[in-house]
């Protein structure tokens, strides 16, 4: 125990850090660092996936741009091949405008043109005001997307304008518009030049019309998202704008609606329309979010007309992402859930030995020096180091055991030293006491027995002098009643004082005879002898009579040591109380006896007055005792063989018991 007292408060704390550091040891890679690797490689997974479909939507972009591009370029090869065919050229030759016509609607029925027609400068002033046809009539055949006003489409046929009219659709996030129709036409304008026989030149102009052209979007959408191309539950779309109104396109407003008339997004529009930017980003078309990608369309007049767009479902590719996020962390989740507790278990045989030695130490620190480790058996170092620490604790032990032996016995001896010491101090205080009280007594018997006989002597004589003064006065004496009363108590009172004197003086000589009596007895005989105090006040008493012994007294000493602890027990109730009065069989040292308790109500007595009460002559009555009441009393009893004890506590009461041998 001595080799632990030096042990500091701040160990144990020290113990939990390890633990919380093996604890961390154990689980940081699993439940800090792999989480933070997942969570890193996810968000990079989660950036490459985007960028993956972003990739993705820009070569569908791209394969839709080279189809469009491509109708335009076969456009204008159709129409140049068409100009410079023998059958056109014959047709010329021959001046035959009606032959020229029908050559034409033949012709752009085959080719699949929406109109066909040759412009003449002189005969078609306003064809010159489209780029277009002002290449061709400078020689060069020219093809772009123009775009024509209903009353231009209306010009070539009434069927033309009316495809071109679509009923715009109100369409959430778009720009707002007083527009409730688009009536123009995005036409792929082509212009190839045609010598005529006059020498002049004339361009052969044809087009098609855009607007509501479902088989030329279609074709698109089959080109860029063939079949199997797509997840399940995805969709390809494509859409072709005049400004950022769907005038072509693939996607549905309902079950069997293409959205035709929407409108495109605000934000798309600005970017592509205003900025002339390509985007190629998740937008909201329609309905849905889509990953979508969008480019500008330029007129002849180099003015952006006009929007290309594909894209597909973002949902089914968002909901992949997500089953493989949830995927990887139900996994990193599994995975933890097994290596856990395998970590915390390894971590735990590191931890919790250590944690058993600090345990055995506090035990130990508190005094338990049978406190042990007791490890099983592994074959570590933490191990070997507890198996060392319960050898020394064994050692700690076994000095501890001699040491409390030998401390026992030393202790023994002081104590046997010690008592033998205190009873002989005892027995010196007491033989000392003796001494003095013996030497008190014997001078104070000398002087009141003295004393006594002096005051005998002058008390005779007036006890005398007033029976032969009653005599001489005869009848006349009557008249002098009371002060001869008086007169006899007074000597009365003085005879019983000096009685006592010589009765304390020399209790030997008055010793009365000593015969068996019962104490219930006595004590009810008593009563009458103390009536006239307990008319006093309102005194209870209470007795009870449970002795069946006799004890071997004078009755009138006895009595006389009755009535004295009943006569201080009523004086010490001067109002009111309660005076109990007990005799019960009793034993005291193995012998048999009477134990009598007499006991108070009253005002009670301090520790210093209660250690004089039986000191002669001491009394608390100034006027009234003369201290040597208690005193003859355990003197009486002390004669018998018997004791006499007190307990008092200030306001609450006084308990006197008697015991007394029984009667041989």
């Amino acid at each position: 125990m001595i080799l632990f007292s030096g042990s500091k408060p701040g160990k144990a704390k020290r113990t939990r850090s390890v633990r919380f550091k093996l604890l961390a040891i154990a689980l940081l890679p699993t439940l800090v660092i792999l989480p933070l690797l997942l969570g890193t490689m996810m968000v990079r997974w989660n950036s490459k996936f985007d960028a993956l479909l972003t990739s993705k939507v820009s070569g569908d972009l791209t394969i839709a741009h080279q189809y469009f591009t491509h109708i335009l370029d076969n456009t204008g090869e159709q129409i140049a091949a068409l100009g410079q065919s023998v059958a056109f050229r014959n047709v010329l030759s021959a001046n035959d405008p009606d032959g020229v016509k029908d050559l034409l609607a033949k012709r752009q029925k085959a080719l699949g043109l929406d109109f066909l027609y040759l412009a003449d400068k002189s005969a078609s002033s306003n064809s010159s005001d489209w780029p277009v046809i002002a290449s061709a009539f400078a020689g060069r055949s020219s093809t772009s997307v123009d775009i024509f006003s209903n009353t231009d489409l209306m010009a070539f046929s009434p069927d033309l304008a009316a495809r071109a009219r679509l009923d715009l659709v109100e369409t959430p996030n778009a720009v707002p518009t007083a527009r409730n129709t688009e009536t123009r036409g995005m036409v792929v304008h082509s212009a190839s030049p045609v010598e005529l026989p006059s020498g002049q030149t004339a361009a052969l102009v044809g087009g098609i019309l855009l607007n509501q052209n479902l088989g030329f979007i279609d074709t698109i959408n089959d080109l860029v998202y063939r079949q199997s191309s797509l997840p399940e539950g995805s969709q390809g779309t494509a859409t072709l704008f005049l400004d950022d109104v769907r005038i072509s396109t693939n996607v549905r407003l309902f079950a069997n609606r293409r959205a035709l008339g929407t409108r495109v997004s605000r934000v798309v529009r600005q970017a592509v329309l205003e900025d002339g930017k390509v985007w190629l980003d998740s937008a909201f078309v329609v309905n849905d979010w889509y990953i979508s990608a969008y480019e500008p369309i330029k007129d002849s007049f180099g003015k952006r007309v006009g929007m290309l767009y594909v894209g597909f479902l973002e949902a089914p590719f968002a909901q992949t992402k997500y089953e493989s996020m949830l995927i990887l962390i139900g996994a990193f989740l599994f995975v933890t859930a097994l290596s856990v507790p395998i970590f915390l278990r390894w971590a735990r045989g590191i931890f919790k030995p250590l944690e058993r030695m600090t345990n055995t130490i506090v035990r130990v620190e508190s005094g338990d020096l049978s406190a042990r480790t007791n490890l099983d058996q592994v074959e570590d170092e933490i191990a070997l180091v507890a198996d060392h620490l319960d050898e020394l604790l064994d050692q700690v032990q076994e000095r501890d055991k001699r040491l409390r032996a030998w401390n026992d016995q030393l202790n023994a001896r002081v104590d046997a030293r010690t008592r033998e010491l205190r009873e002989a101090n005892q027995a010196l205080e007491t033989t000392t006491k003796q001494l003095i009280m013996s030497e008190k007594l014997a001078a104070i018997g000398e002087i009141t027995a003295g004393v006594a006989h002096e005051i005998n002597n002058p008390v005779a004589v007036l006890q005398g002098n007033l029976d032969v003064v009653r005599d001489l006065l005869g009848d006349h004496a009557r008249i002098a009643n009371t002060e001869f009363r008086l007169i006899d108590e007074q000597v009365n009172r003085i005879n019983l004082i000096v009685t006592k004197l010589l009765q304390f003086a020399k209790p030997e000589e008055y010793a009365g005879f000593v015969e068996r009596h019962s104490v219930a007895q006595v004590i009810e005989d008593s009563m009458p002898l103390v009536a006239h105090l307990l008319s006093r006040a309102d005194i209870d008493v209470i007795r009870e009579h449970h002795s069946t012994r006799l004890v071997l007294m004078n009755r009138t000493e006895l009595q006389q040591v009755l009535v004295n602890l009943m006569v201080n027990a009523l004086h010490a109730m001067p109002d009111r109380g309660t005076l109990t009065l007990i005799d019960d069989d009793a034993e005291r040292n193995g012998r048999p006896g009477v134990l009598m308790t007499i006991r108070d109500t009253g005002i009670g007595m301090s520790e210093e007055v209660l250690n004089r009460i039986f000191d002669p002559f001491y009394t608390t009555k100034r006027q009234q005792g003369t201290g040597l009441g208690l005193s003859i009393t355990k003197t009486l009893i002390d004669r018998q063989g018997g004791t006499l004890d007190v307990q008092s506590t200030a306001n609450m009461g006084t308990t006197f018991t008697i015991w007394l041998p029984e009667a041989g």
